[in-house]
């Protein structure tokens, strides 16, 4: 039973879900009203070479 519990403390995304169209839609107004929205927060790696010094 402790599997199961700390399984559903993990965040994660449906199977089938297409990540970045329905985790950048904005929630409606009534579903904030609700209390039916959850924060996004994207972070990008940026795999870019380091300029070269002058």
């Amino acid at each position: 039973m402790e599997h199961d519990e700390r399984r559903r403390d993990m965040p994660m995304v449906a199977p089938g879900i297409d990540d970045d169209e329905e985790l950048n839609e904005r929630a409606t107004k009534e579903e904030i009203e609700r209390g039916e929205y959850t924060k996004v927060v994207t972070l990008a790696w940026d795999e870019s070479e380091p300029s070269e010094p002058r």
